[in-house]
């Protein structure tokens, strides 16, 4: 009796401890060997585990396939939420999930991982991702009967309509009973648009309805939603998708609008902060300083002191200090026996910053070709920044071949300090100023220099 209470109560502490596992195959395999299991918190990525991609084989489509295979055991503590599996730095290389103290075992295609994931293990996946595939489609026939009769209005298909719609509450209602009591939940209920009851009359009313009821089913305070991927692809489809402008002024107009709309639904300042800081990165992909600047001046500056981090700052203006639309960082040297400074020079109506090195052959190949170019440009500057560890090369060649330059000699080459500001990491490096010093070109080679002078 007394083994047999032993081995019931070894049995009952096996399944106390039990710890759940993320498995998950990839076809085809892919090169990368590796992979990163994360918890998402809100824009933050907190580390789980690692572990390496193996060589494995499944059965696929009737046949054995070669695919690469991973499997995590996650801490016993491991909390509920979205997780994250990233297996490539670049583009798209990860697959985002649910964890609710279940297995969890996938395959993807690495080149379309989150169309192409299907679970094998976990009711929270498989039915979250049923009801995003049930809901698409019966939300693609509302579209398609409404764009039908935009196109041509004598066709009758209010009938149409309403049976379509009255399919998609059907559907949705079904998925949001059977996902009562799971995580899944709130996530279905923020994912569905809001429909107009009856058939409307012209685009202007159909992308209304759209942009003025988005955030409608959004709870910025659900902490499932915050952690997670879905509120902020949800803020970069209303940001960069839904707000079109074929006008490239009236885009940043509106990027500022959506910006705001965005910001003004979010109450936690702590979680404002960081959704600032995420659409300052997406910003920064397309290079656009302007919207940059307003989100640091017009909303990231006006957060409380403690909220701003001050080394995040502090590494996007150096990222964005030689930007075009900036004022060019400045600098000064000596030339016989005479101080200048680029802020100060006015000689010119315009000139060409470049960085260059009498040890780079590119440089040596397209410096006496700008030299050549510019005797005929009397109303443009060159300032030649050169990148040197000595000066006496640089000395002799400027002498003989860089007459009517102002010449500047940038000693410790890649460490030198204004090379940093300006973040130079390949020379030949040119910027065109205007007379202001402000940046308004940075071509990549002499051929670029020379289209976009001879355009001016």
């Amino acid at each position: 009796m007394l083994r047999k209470l032993i081995a019931l109560f070894l049995l009952i502490s096996s399944f106390t401890i039990a710890q759940n596992t993320v498995k998950g195959y990839i076809s085809p395999n892919l090169k990368s060997d590796w992979l990163i299991l994360y918890r998402l918190e809100g824009t933050r990525q907190i580390f789980v585990n690692n572990t390496t991609i193996k060589k494995d084989s499944l059965y696929i489509n009737n046949k054995i396939q070669a695919v690469g295979s991973f499997e995590i055991t996650l801490p016993k503590n491991a909390k509920i939420g979205s997780y994250r599996a990233t297996f490539r730095l670049e583009g798209a290389g990860f697959v985002d999930f649910f964890y609710n103290k279940e297995d969890v075992e996938f395959i993807f295609n690495p080149d379309f991982p989150q169309q192409s994931i299907a679970f094998t293990k976990s009711k929270e996946n498989k039915l979250y991702k049923q009801y995003l595939d049930d809901i698409t489609v019966v939300q693609e026939k509302i579209d398609s009967i409404q764009v039908a009769f935009l196109q041509n209005k004598k066709v009758k298909l209010d009938s149409a309509y309403k049976k379509a719609y009255s399919a998609f509450n059907k559907e949705q209602s079904k998925y949001e009973s059977e996902s009562k009591n799971m995580l899944i939940h709130d996530f279905i209920t923020a994912s569905p648009r809001i429909n107009s009851e009856t058939i409307l009359n012209t685009p202007d009313e159909y992308l209304g309805l759209i942009k003025s009821t988005f955030f409608d089913k959004l709870d910025f305070t659900n902490k499932q939603l915050v952690n997670s991927s879905f509120l902020t692809n949800r803020i970069l489809d209303y940001i960069f998708y839904i707000n079109y402008a074929d006008n490239a002024k009236e885009q940043q107009t509106l990027y500022k609008k959506t910006i705001t709309k965005v910001l003004s639904k979010i109450d936690s300042k702590s979680y404002k902060s960081k959704i600032i800081e995420f659409l300052i990165g997406q910003f920064e992909t397309q290079n656009n300083i302007e919207i940059i600047d307003y989100l640091f001046n017009e909303h990231y500056n006006k957060l409380p002191i403690n909220l701003q981090n001050q080394q995040f700052k502090k590494e996007k203006e150096a990222l964005f200090a030689a930007e075009i639309g900036r004022i060019a960082p400045d600098f000064s040297w000596s030339k016989n026996g005479q101080n200048f400074k680029l802020s100060t020079l006015n000689d010119a109506e315009k000139y060409v910053l470049v960085f260059w090195s009498t040890g780079c052959s590119h440089c040596l190949r397209e410096i006496p070709q700008l030299h050549s170019f510019m005797k005929s440009k009397s109303n443009i500057k060159v300032v030649a920044f050169a990148l040197e560890k000595e000066a006496f090369v640089w000395q002799e060649y400027t002498k003989a071949n860089l007459q009517g330059w102002h010449n500047v000699l940038g000693l410790n080459k890649w460490e030198n300090k204004t090379a940093r500001t300006y973040n130079i990491n390949a020379t030949p490096s040119y910027f065109v100023l205007d007379k202001n010093k402000k940046i308004i070109a940075k071509p990549n080679e002499f051929k670029d220099v020379k289209e976009f002078i001879n355009k001016l």
